[in-house]
């Protein structure tokens, strides 16, 4: 197949079809129609175009009037077109033209094949649009391609310096890592497996289990299959060290799917038990299948709404409870470039409420003197810091504990007057994650 007829393929049925990148991008590999050789380009295609697509309507705007009318195809072809002409030095602008006009033409007709055409031969001429003159929320929010109105709330919340460092990461390719399930393997031993499959990989600073692939196609190998590997940032591995469940103790993981964090907590605790709650029946099957690659037991799936708990189990009936509750998710745009333009800022006004909503119905399922772990994927204060201070207002207090159960890199993070970490993109460059810990008093 193509390789940019995949690509573009691919773009159509994200960009009007409604279908999520990454499982569109692996749904595709899966099928194996593409060489080998062809993968890494098709997902630079892939990703790069939907990463840049503020940047590259910017530069088509007054090349193509009335996008409307064009064939549903046309569009997208431009945009990834544009994108290898600015962004893959490596390919050379008559080879980007020439696939450019013949997809169009085969597509529609010669006048589709001439449009094409006589578009990008105007963006090569005229080059890349001077923005220096710009204001500094609109020349970010279009050079590093992110929405307007969040670039002018991350202006506002941390700053021009901070806000261009983090839209420009978020467009640079996510770095691969996993978490080594030590119930079946150590890290060093895992490290040697991977060498011995041409997969190089590193420690982690940021957790203990984690790994980070420096080369090698770690999905290629059996390691994930055989429930020795799972895939998950380093941000969120942090989790299970901010809960810390112990052995014998019973756990609440009031949103769980897709189940990584979860999973992990389950790793850790060798013999407590673990109840994992979804709203989505097929995500609560999915939880179960994964206790079950890990080779996990006492790990239980449950469809319900978290809002809906009390319900289900009896007040103080958990040790530990982990709220990963529902987020605007916009501290993982790296790995998910779509979610820039699904995401919608009246959509997501809604969230705090839903938040708390969760909250309240699953802290008085707390044992005195247990512990609350609060995390989002996401770097909104209004999703983060005012829940925490909500979480103090039921009577809760922060956990003191939590700066010594973080790893040694970590623990400067944390002032000592919150038992909060926040890591920005830039911070270590993982997910934007946050991560709160309470107790609740005796």
């Amino acid at each position: 197949m193509n390789v940019r007829v995949a690509a573009l393929d691919t773009l159509i049925k994200i960009e009007q079809g409604g279908a999520y990148s990454t499982i569109a991008v692996n749904d595709l590999l899966k099928q194996k129609k593409l060489a080998t050789k062809d993968v890494g380009l098709y997902t630079e295609l892939v990703y790069g175009t939907l990463g840049r697509k503020r940047t590259l309507d910017y530069i088509l705007e007054k090349r193509v009037q009335n996008p409307k009318k064009l064939d549903r195809f046309v569009l997208p072809l431009l945009r990834m077109s544009v994108y290898q002409l600015f962004y893959l030095d490596k390919i050379p602008d008559r080879a980007v033209l020439h696939e450019a006009v013949e997809i169009a033409k085969k597509r529609g007709h010669s006048g589709t094949g001439k449009f094409v055409n006589g578009v990008l031969r105007n963006v090569i001429r005229d080059g890349f649009p001077d923005l220096s003159t710009l204001p500094d929320a609109e020349r970010i929010a279009i050079e590093h391609s992110h929405p307007d109105w969040l670039v002018a709330e991350w202006v506002e919340t941390y700053g021009v310096e901070t806000t261009e460092a983090m839209c420009k990461l978020n467009n640079e390719p996510a770095p691969v890592t996993v978490r080594v399930n030590r119930q079946r393997v150590t890290v060093e031993e895992m490290i040697e497996r991977l060498a011995e499959v041409d997969v190089v990989a590193t420690r982690s600073e940021l957790s203990a289990d984690g790994l980070i692939i420096e080369s090698g196609n770690v999905h290629a190998t059996a390691f994930i299959d055989m429930g020795l590997l799972s895939i998950q940032d380093e941000s969120s591995m942090i989790v299970a060290d901010a809960l810390q469940a112990g052995k014998t103790e019973r756990v609440l993981d009031a949103c769980a799917a897709p189940g990584g964090k979860a999973m992990h907590t389950a790793e850790r605790m060798d013999g407590g038990t673990l109840v994992a709650l979804d709203l989505h029946p097929h995500k609560a099957k999915l939880i179960e299948r994964q206790a079950k690659r890990l080779h996990i037991d006492g790990v239980t799936a449950l469809a319900l709404d978290a809002r809906q708990a009390g319900d289900k189990f009896e007040p103080e009936s958990f040790d530990r409870i982990l709220l990963d509750v529902p987020c605007s998710g916009l501290g993982v745009i790296r790995r998910k470039p779509d979610i820039k333009w699904t995401k919608d800022k009246s959509a997501l006004a809604g969230l705090p409420k839903v938040q708390r909503e969760i909250i309240d119905a699953v802290l008085p399922l707390l044992k005195r003197g247990g512990t609350l772990v609060y995390s989002t994927c996401t770097i909104d204060p209004t999703e983060n810091e005012q829940q925490a201070d909500y979480i103090l207002s039921t009577g809760l207090t922060w956990d003191e504990t939590l700066q010594d159960r973080l790893p040694q890199v970590l623990r400067p993070m944390v002032s000592s007057d919150r038992a909060e970490l926040k890591l920005l993109p830039t911070s270590f460059g993982t997910d934007g994650f946050y991560i709160a810990a309470f107790k609740k008093e005796v």
